[in-house]
């Protein structure tokens, strides 16, 4: 049987736009592997009402919400493939079975890579962190670090800034002059040594490692990991995908309507930057949107 909806991947902005489409009792599929980007983090930070949360308590709620709406399905598991199909889409589940339906919406997020250095992975949403905004004040007036990864990381540590003392660890990368002046304003200092490893207990941290044998205390480094489509299913179905500050995104109107006519896609794979805020309201408008189409289209 056709449905009106499939929805691949349930984080915010999936389970933001199920909600939506719900209530306006469409029957909808939601496929997830239960593996949302910040599932590294104990604490979401910004998102009104939910300051301080567990994300995957926010979450868990979401789906118990959503799964009882009678017109909704929710499958534990990996969609594979996708194709136009008629006048829809048919979504291949890992499985093998096939699901048709007459609209998509990606919300599959991002896989994060982080750089190879020895401390980072295991610290990755503690102490090491990609957004102040997100994770900053927790941090307020201790010793703060940016590991520089492209030339944004300037930005980044400019931005950081604002929340404490800030070094930029190159890592054996330089600075032009004008980079080099942007830092000097906002009170950066730069440390220009590569970056052997991290140091602290458990997942805390307090120094980094350098190449030639020095310590420098820091409390939080703060990083922009390179980022990637964590499936292959925008590709599959031929979607625009362009290069993004952080890695490819997926090309998307104000409707987050991709380029393929009845395929959207919702939260960090269509928009940067990246919040659980932002990730609700995109899902809102692809749910809305795709309910709109299936009224008049």
């Amino acid at each position: 049987m056709m449905t009106d909806a499939i929805i691949v991947g349930g984080g915010f902005a999936g389970l933001a736009a199920a909600t939506y489409l719900a209530r306006a009792r469409r029957h909808v599929v939601v496929i997830d592997t239960r593996q949302p980007r910040n599932r590294f983090t104990d604490a979401s930070h910004g998102f009104l009402g939910h300051d301080g949360s567990d994300p995957q308590q926010i979450l868990a709620t979401a789906r118990r919400q959503v799964a009882a709406y009678p017109t909704v399905r929710m499958i534990d598991g990996e969609a594979t493939g996708a194709h136009i199909e008629g006048d829809g889409f048919a979504v291949v589940l890992e499985n093998g079975e096939a699901l048709t339906t007459r609209t998509v919406i990606l919300a599959f997020g991002l896989r994060d890579t982080l750089p190879a250095i020895p401390g980072i992975q295991e610290r990755w949403g503690k102490t090491v962190l990609h957004c102040p905004y997100c994770h900053g004040i927790e941090f307020s007036d201790r010793q703060l670090g940016v590991l520089y990864r492209t030339p944004m990381s300037v930005h980044q540590a400019s931005i950081v800034a604002e929340w404490g003392p800030v070094t930029l660890y190159l890592n054996g990368n330089e600075l032009d002059a004008g980079s080099a002046e942007i830092l000097a304003r906002r009170g950066v200092q730069v440390e220009a040594a590569k970056v052997l490893g991290l140091e602290g207990e458990r997942t805390a941290l307090s120094a980094i490692a350098l190449e030639d044998g020095r310590r420098s205390a820091v409390d939080a480094l703060y990083i922009a990991p390179q980022s990637c489509l964590s499936s292959p299913l925008a590709e599959q179905l031929g979607v625009v995908i362009e290069e993004g500050p952080m890695g490819p995104m997926i090309k998307t109107d104000a409707d987050k309507m991709t380029t393929v006519p009845g395929v959207y896609a919702a939260g960090d794979i269509a928009r940067a930057p990246h919040s659980v805020s932002w990730a609700v309201a995109d899902g809102v408008t692809a749910g809305t949107s795709a309910h709109r189409a299936l009224v008049f289209g």
